[in-house]
């Protein structure tokens, strides 16, 4: 029998945020996010993949198409969290940057 995942954050009421997040890295791969409806991405994103995603019961759907949408839509995501860190690291200064592994190393 499949579970479901527990869906919560790991900060409570990161939720909005995330939300957020996930809008503006979907309009920038070029798909539209309606405010307030997190979820309208992915099936957009499963209407530009050929995927057939309905909202409500999708027992028919095959893995594969699910993670097709669901990759697409997280992988971005997670691009965009990396670039935002490499940007944030290199914006730092190298006292900030060394401090850490000086920390380590002793």
């Amino acid at each position: 029998m499949a579970r479901r995942r527990n869906r919560r954050t790991a900060w409570p009421g990161a939720e909005q945020s995330l939300d957020i997040f996930k809008a503006k890295v979907a309009e920038k791969e070029g798909f539209k996010a309606v405010r307030g409806k997190p979820d309208s991405v992915k099936y957009e994103v499963a209407r530009s993949l050929g995927v057939p995603l309905h909202q409500g019961y999708n027992g028919h759907l095959k893995s594969e198409d699910a993670g097709k949408v669901g990759g697409r839509i997280g992988g971005s995501m997670v691009k965009e969290m990396i670039r935002m860190a490499k940007e944030q690291i290199s914006d730092s200064s190298p006292e900030q940057r060394g401090s850490s592994s000086r920390r380590n190393k002793m």
